[in-house]
């Protein structure tokens, strides 16, 4: 075997060997134990619980209902942001100002983040007080513990992975074909939603991507915002692993969550792709 092939074996080999170390395998032993009991008979008791039991499908709704908001938010305004950045300022040194605040918050963990959240949205918090001080309330709201507390927190946690990815779509489109409707007649408004749009929807779709698996598979932010009030997949997950020590069980959640997120995910680019069409 030749030096070369020698060193492009160990190239590819490495990312294989990490990706079935750190993922395949453990994936192999999480799925084994949702199909097994204690005794390591074969059972699909553990996904008849899920499938069949009002509770787990709440949960589930609330679930994506969570991560398919999150998105949606994180698109509304993430594009006009990305937009902004893009194509609005001209000033390169502001540009990098921006981008750095926007990428900043990402090193620091999302425990800290979301304690800072649970002080601004409590009933003496900062948002409640501004709300009161304004005349737009009389008495406080209360965002702990509901789903539009954690809402926010995820919005804020992970716009960043929208901006960044819609952000890097559109500083690809070609100006000149821009250029080129504008001479043909169109209308700025057209030739944004008939060309610029179409042409980074790579970005949006990427984006909603990330940010939808990211939201629907999060733990700290909803337990600590929803204090305990809230209950999604993720929490019902480490539950079963951390307090009540049932593996099977345990595996049979997080199976069920990886399956359903990855199938929303394929509906999700399949429309994408026929709407692009």
């Amino acid at each position: 075997m030749t030096p070369s092939r020698t060193a492009l074996l160990g190239l590819i080999g490495l990312p294989l060997a990490f990706f079935a170390a750190f993922f395949l395998i453990p994936l192999i032993v999480v799925f084994v134990a949702s199909v097994t009991t204690t005794e390591g008979a074969g059972t699909l008791a553990n996904y008849s619980r899920i499938l069949f039991d009002a509770y787990h499908w709440e949960v589930t709704l609330v679930t994506f209902r969570l991560g398919v908001l999150t998105t949606a938010i994180c698109l509304a305004i993430g594009y006009p942001l990305a937009w902004y950045l893009v194509r609005v300022v001209r000033w390169r040194a502001w540009r990098r100002i921006c981008v750095i605040l926007l990428v900043v918050p990402l090193f620091t963990s999302n425990i800290v983040r979301s304690f800072g959240w649970m002080v601004l949205l409590g009933r003496t918090g900062l948002v409640n007080d501004t709300l009161r001080d304004v005349g737009l309330i009389d008495r406080p709201i209360r965002f702990l513990g509901t789903e539009t507390g954690i809402l926010i927190g995820l919005v804020y946690i992970l716009l960043p992975f929208i901006v960044l990815t819609i952000g890097n779509a559109l500083a690809k489109v070609d100006r000149t074909v821009e250029q080129a409707s504008a001479d043909l007649g169109a209308s700025p408004a057209s030739t944004f939603w008939n060309v610029t749009f179409p042409l980074s929807i790579p970005g949006v779709v990427s984006g909603g991507i990330m940010v939808f698996a990211l939201s629907v598979s999060a733990y700290v932010t909803p337990a600590l915002l929803s204090g305990g009030r809230v209950t999604v997949l993720p929490m019902l997950v480490f539950q079963q692993y951390s307090s009540v020590f049932d593996f099977h069980y345990g595996g049979a959640l997080a199976i069920t969550l990886l399956v359903f997120t990855l199938v929303l995910i394929a509906a999700a680019s399949l429309v994408s792709r026929l709407g692009a069409r």
